[in-house]
């Protein structure tokens, strides 16, 4: 009998390292040198004598953006579940983060606000917190600094192949094209990897793309922050508003500590409705949040607002495909990218590497297609999109006045119960605070036990009020 997604999802986390590591491979190549590309190329350092990745953008690790990752400026959250996981492949970056400026933030120093209600406190999740540059840059440093691994600028252009496997990777280098031989390719190419062009191309079937309409913008702005770490009460706070509570036509709103002794404060909004795009009226939408708001824009500011938008949620489903590649998997966005609201893109890069690492630690029969793989990060997968994906459906559907089946409905009562008791239920915010920090599947959620505490808790809290 196959294990349950909990099951597997329990498995996937944890986070002492394999006791073996077979070496399976003479040469692995990774495309691409995300953060998801790094964590792919750390587990492939354990199982290939050489591991080469493929970067189109010039990198260094000074901690400066990179072009192929245009929001990455923007507000990002590195959750428990996935540093956690960083922590595994790359022991003591966390400590090496914060000696260079990252904010370790405890959990009576994080707060999450529904409609200016605060969530009660729960759990001892600790979530390290800088912008995604620098905790990126100091992934690549920790990465590169292994002696089997090695980068490449260049342009990856296709694949070729032998046996129904992968053999050599073609690239562009200063417009001149060459080829590497391969064991074992690495698609982090993200949301605009060519993948599927190329498989398809080569007459393997092209991975089903899902995609659902999400419509956000978002703005982020940098502030002086005057406060060490250990002396703020709060270092981390998420603010999720509805109508008619939404200041502006504001959706959600969040503030980080940052590196550099900055606040990075982050609004989002859908559809029509734009987040300020002025400094000043900056300062007005957060004057109307919590006062964590209003406290981290009123320092000088340090970068000026940037904006963002992202049409939709992506995922690519590389299951049950009849004619795919061996050697040959992807990772990070280039399989899933979603909401960026809820923080899960990094925490699910992570975890995909330990879905990489299950596969090669299990001694798998490199000649067929990565089938085990693909299984394995489908729960990953189905665990971040039942969140992110879940939420936005239930709004759309609200928004365009969709009648939903019977099981739908109370799935989203369900859901809401939870959401709402997290306001009073210490146990029920713990529960779901596990399942949105990427520690514990969503699954989890479904125990007809804790659905019927946070019934009552609502009940209780609304009786009161």
């Amino acid at each position: 009998m196959a294990d349950s997604p909990i099951a597997v999802f329990d498995r996937l986390t944890r986070v002492d390292l394999p006791q073996h590591t077979p070496v399976l491979l003479d040469t692995a190549c990774v495309l691409g040198g995300s953060i998801a590309g790094l964590l792919a190329a750390r587990v492939l350092a354990d199982h290939a004598r050489t591991v080469l990745i493929i970067e189109r953008d010039q990198v260094n690790v000074a901690g400066l953006p990179r072009a192929g990752v245009p929001q990455d400026r923007q507000g990002h959250g590195l959750l428990p579940g996935g540093l956690a996981q960083i922590e595994r492949w790359l022991p003591g970056l966390t400590q090496e983060a914060q000696d260079l400026g990252a904010v370790l933030v405890s959990p009576d120093q994080q707060v999450v606000y529904l409609d200016g209600h605060q969530q009660v406190r729960s759990g001892d999740a600790q979530i390290l917190m800088g912008s995604r540059p620098f905790l990126e840059s100091r992934i690549r440093s920790r990465v590169l600094a292994l002696p089997n691994v090695s980068t490449l600028s260049a342009r990856a252009t296709g694949f070729e192949y032998r046996n129904d496997a992968v053999s050599a990777v073609r690239y562009v280098v200063d417009g001149v094209e060459d080829v590497v031989s391969v064991d074992f390719v690495v698609d982090a190419m993200g949301r605009s990897s060519k993948l599927s062009e190329w498989v398809e191309q080569a007459g393997y079937d092209r991975p089903r793309l899902q995609r659902l309409r999400t419509g956000i913008s978002y703005a982020t702005a940098l502030f002086e922050r005057a406060d060490k770490p250990d002396d703020l009460d709060l270092a981390c706070a998420l603010g999720q508003f509805s109508p008619p509570s939404s200041p502006d036509g504001l959706a959600v709103g969040a503030v980080n500590a940052i590196e550099d002794d900055q606040w990075l404060v982050m609004l989002m909004a859908y559809g029509e409705n734009q987040p300020s795009r002025s400094i000043e009226a900056f300062r007005s939408t957060c004057a109307k949040m919590p006062p964590i708001f209003g406290e981290a824009v009123s320092g000088a500011v340090t970068r000026e607002i940037l904006t963002y938008h992202q049409a939709d949620s992506r995922r690519r489903d590389f299951a049950g495909l009849s004619r795919f590649p061996a050697r040959l998997v992807s990772v990070g966005d280039a399989v899933a990218s979603f909401n960026p609201v809820y923080g899960q893109g990094i925490s699910s890069a992570a975890l995909h590497a330990s879905c990489l690492s299950e596969y090669l630690v299990g001694n798998p029969a490199l000649t067929m297609p990565a089938a085990e793989f693909f299984a394995l990060q489908g729960v990953v997968v189905d665990a971040a999109w039942t969140i992110s994906a879940g939420g936005d459906a239930a709004r759309l559907d609200a928004i365009a006045g969709v009648e939903v089946s019977e099981d739908v409905r109370r799935q989203r009562w369900a859901m809401d119960q939870l959401i709402r008791a997290t306001l009073v239920d210490e146990t029920v915010a713990q529960a779901f605070n596990a399942v949105a920090f990427m520690l514990a599947h969503p699954f989890s959620l479904g125990d007809p036990a804790l659905v019927e505490r946070a019934v009552a808790a609502h009940q209780r809290a609304s009786a009161v009020s």
